[in-house]
């Protein structure tokens, strides 16, 4: 199951609270495939990526956005991609 990653503050700020919305918006087009995972920012996993700014999110292993919002249809997008074009 190919996962997306928001790490974002906590209590989260209203970027992270959008970029979690927007995650899921686009998790839910691919049922059974996809899964968000909320992470904090201040985790051993952040420091993986290379966080430096909120929110981070990550599909599959791949940084696509930091310190904004990844829109909805960018995300699938990227899943499509991820995914092999399904």
């Amino acid at each position: 199951m190919l996962q997306i990653k928001v790490f974002g503050t906590k209590p989260p700020c209203a970027n992270c609270k959008r970029a979690e919305a927007q995650a899921q918006k686009a998790a839910e087009r691919f049922p059974g495939q996809v899964e968000v995972i909320k992470l904090d920012a201040l985790g051993d996993e952040a420091e993986k990526f290379g966080l430096m700014t909120t929110p981070l999110v990550v599909v599959g292993e791949k940084v696509v956005g930091a310190g904004k919002v990844v829109p909805t249809e960018k995300l699938i997008s990227i899943i499509e991609n991820q995914m092999g074009g399904s």
